[in-house]
């Protein structure tokens, strides 16, 4: 569990904020795993939920932050007074045991949740983690062949005790059945209507029961099933369709829409008998183009014939509500959708999004087929530990109130700030934005200081018995050759359920000055929150005033330093503002991290060669990264080699003057999702190219894969001998923010003298 603020100290007030121009917020990731605070074991004993004071005003837990009298607290969120009674009583009176209680020592508090019923693993099948699989059959051989490979992957990587689907879609939807010696598939026609409905409910093609294999036991079934999948005829399509149209000039034929909807109806038909944790994969080779949720493509082409006529705005929103709605169904439903998509056309990713974001899934775009890292990315997905049904609060200290939250889950109806995620991973992230309740701020001296206590409930998935430590992996499951299953599948999974419930408590000290708030910011974090923002914005108002917003942040942070900085040192501003933030280490790197995001395709059209499904994946991606992921991601990292086995640097700026003054031969480029390694032109022709297996540069590329939640393309470029264009596409600082390229004089330099001179017409303006 991990929480970071943008500001390390908080503002006394809106006044102090406001004179720096820093975002003020957070992010967190809730499941978060190290090694000072390992995933706890199944038999591990921890304190009960019920058993902790909490708040009888705004609910928060007790705390270390808190006073505690023998028969009295005071909480540290809101101030409120409240009574020992009872068995609570009992617990707190007792001044010499408080350090004793798990929920008043500093740092991650986990608590147990109880459940009424039993939690064993196996005991029916709503007790047993769920994944469904959908493939789009409308598609070619290597399509399948990547998909099969991609399943066979996540089989590997599923828990014995998971429960497996198989399911296909292109102008019907076929259900397998895989428990039994041969693989038995049964066909429902999908209406080229826009009524979602089919003709037969699923229940009534195949029960549930048949289609949810159990792992452990059918594996080898599965795969047989797997091997059974073929690409549906254009004829067969067309045919069944009736007509021969998709808004495209294609055959038509992907009822992805209509299959969505009829198999999370299906999987969460029950409300009262929700699966502890359900999945859906949707694999798709295009855009949804028949039946119910059929996208219209058109508009690409129709945006690029009329030259580009409102390109601030266009293909950035979705352009029907329907994959929202089927986002609630499956919030509803208790699942989790995760979609990949493998295509070089436009698919409209924009009205697929909301799907994934809301319902708490995966969205992944591969382009080229032979590139493509899907196996390699579910293997990676699947093998994480996870979190199923969490709720997510941020409670804070009543001056202080959220104003608005980000990231892939969805806002409860009722209760403010509460956030329900189907699923969660050690590396999901998310966002808050705060502000003051009033002008007075946190007051002139406060006694306490300012608090937030984020809380996160889940349900987990444990060996039954603790393992020995060479049984488990490092992040807390059980290794692959650890014991898992003897005898009945049904009752000897070795697996329980587990709910649980993380606190974390953060009180933190106020800055009274600007200059004290800015020694104290957290560059990862403001570029996380600015990101948030500008995703927002070019989503709401467009790329263009997205682009103005945050070049004139830069400036107003600029002028805010330059005032509280520059006038301490010379009693004035000087007539030359400094740009480069020099007086602030922790603002350094701001003015390149904008520029880096002008440039970067979050921020770039269409016809500077970002494809607008492309931006849609990256903002997609951007928006759940861990903060330091983000930065490398921004502003990517070029460090240089003697030869593949001697570092020289560790660290360029993105340029070609770098290159030449560096006098390296060999460059390795981490732009998160891409890793290069790059020859110079020059390099001596005795280096090996591309560099040995057991070399220092192989060893780091091969560490950077690891850490990754999405596994990097790979490169090896030579100058004067592959075509480097890719390599030198990320040596940004030469080029302009307009997107004319390298050679016009622009650049990071003349960035920021437009920066300085903006800054210095904004401090000549009256207030």
């Amino acid at each position: 569990m991990a929480i970071r603020f943008s500001v390390n100290s908080f503002p006394k007030d809106g006044a102090v904020l406001d004179d720096t121009g820093l975002p003020w917020g957070c992010v967190v990731q809730p499941f978060a795993i190290s090694d000072a605070q390992p995933l706890l074991g199944a038999d591990t004993n921890l304190t009960s939920a019920s058993d902790v004071a909490r708040c009888e005003e705004c609910f928060a837990y007790i705390n270390a932050a808190c006073r505690i009298k023998p028969y009295w607290w005071r909480c540290a969120l809101c101030d409120a007074e409240n009574q020992f009674a009872g068995e609570q009583l009992a617990r707190y009176s007792n001044q010499v045991l408080l350090s004793q209680r798990m929920e008043l020592s500093p740092g991650l508090v986990e608590l147990d949740v109880p459940v009424e019923e039993d939690r064993e693993v196996g005991k029916d099948i709503h007790t047993r983690p769920v994944y469904i699989a959908a493939v789009d059959l409308s598609a070619g051989e290597d399509f399948l062949e990547l998909v099969k490979s991609a399943l066979l992957a996540a089989l590997e990587a599923l828990p014995p005790a998971a429960l497996f689907g198989l399911v296909t879609f292109s102008h019907k939807l076929g259900l397998y059945d895989c428990q039994g010696d041969i693989p038995v598939v049964k066909h429902v026609f999908i209406p080229p209507s826009t009524d979602s409905t089919l003709p037969l409910d699923l229940d009534d093609v195949m029960p549930l029961e048949a289609l949810l294999a159990p792992v452990d036991v059918y594996k080898d079934q599965i795969s047989n099933a797997l091997d059974t999948l073929h690409p549906t005829s254009s004829w067969e399509r067309t045919t069944a369709a009736g007509q021969p149209g998709d808004g495209s000039g294609g055959v038509g034929g992907r009822g992805f829409g209509t299959a969505m909807t009829a198999l999370l109806k299906y999987v969460g038909g029950d409300e009262n008998q929700l699966f502890v944790g359900a999945r859906l994969f949707a694999f798709l080779s295009g855009p949804p183009d028949y039946g119910a949720g059929a996208l219209d493509t058109s508009r690409f082409s129709d945006h690029d014939a009329n030259g580009g006529d409102d390109e601030d705005k266009a293909l950035l929103s979705e352009q029907t509500p329907y994959y929202s709605d089927l986002a609630a169904l499956a919030v509803q439903s208790g699942v989790c959708c995760d979609v990949f998509v493998v295509s070089e056309g436009y698919c409209d990713l924009a009205s697929l999004e909301p799907l994934c974001s809301q319902s708490g899934g995966t969205l992944c775009l591969y382009q080229r087929l032979e590139e493509c890292t899907l196996p390699q990315d579910m293997y990676r997905m699947l093998r994480r530990p996870h979190a199923f049904g969490g709720l997510l609060r941020l409670r804070t200290s009543p001056e202080m109130r959220i104003v608005a939250a980000y990231g892939h889950f969805e806002e409860d109806t009722q209760y403010e700030n509460l956030h329900h995620i189907i699923s969660c991973d050690p590396h999901d992230t998310y966002a808050y934005d705060f502000d003051f309740v009033n002008a007075n701020g946190f007051g002139t001296l406060p006694e306490d200081q300012p608090v937030v206590q984020m809380v996160f409930q889940y349900t987990v998935m444990l060996p039954r018995e603790a393992q020995p430590r060479d049984g488990v992996t490092d992040n807390g499951e059980p290794s692959a050759s650890s014991p898992t299953s003897n005898g009945d599948h049904k009752t000897q999974l070795g697996y329980v359920l587990r709910r649980r419930m993380r606190i974390r408590t953060v009180q933190l000290p106020i800055a009274r000055t600007a200059e004290d708030l800015f020694d104290h910011a957290d560059p990862e974090i403001v570029l996380s929150l600015l990101t948030h923002k500008l995703i927002r914005a070019s989503l709401e108002e467009g790329l263009k005033e997205a682009r103005i917003l945050v070049q004139d942040w830069l400036v107003i942070l600029t002028a805010h330093y330059n005032v509280a900085f520059e006038m301490a040192r010379f009693g004035r501003v000087p007539e030359s503002v400094d740009t480069s933030l020099r007086g602030c280490p922790p603002l350094q790197s701001l003015p390149r991290l904008v520029f880096a995001l002008l440039r970067g395709p979050l921020l770039r059209f269409h016809r500077e060669g970002v494809h607008p499904d492309v931006r849609t994946y990256l903002q997609f991606l951007y928006s759940s990264l861990d903060p330091q992921w983000l930065l490398r991601a921004t502003y990517p990292v070029l460090s240089s080699y003697v030869s593949p086995d001697k570092p020289a640097y560790p660290r360029h700026s993105l340029s070609r003057a770098a290159l030449v003054t560096s006098g390296s031969p060999i460059f390795l480029l981490d732009a998160f999702t891409t890793l290069i390694v790059y020859y110079a032109q020059n390099a001596p022709t005795e280096l090996p190219f591309p560099p040995p297996q057991d070399c220092l540069i192989r060893e780091t590329i091969n560490q950077l894969k690891k850490e990754r939640v999405i596994t990097p393309r790979l490169l090896m470029l030579r100058g004067g001998h592959d075509n480097v264009e890719a390599f030198e596409r990320y040596l940004i600082e030469e080029q302009d923010v307009d997107g004319a390229g390298a050679a016009t004089g622009m650049g990071f330099v003349a960035f920021m003298n437009t920066i300085r001179q903006e800054t210095e017409e904004f401090l000549k303006t009256p207030s």
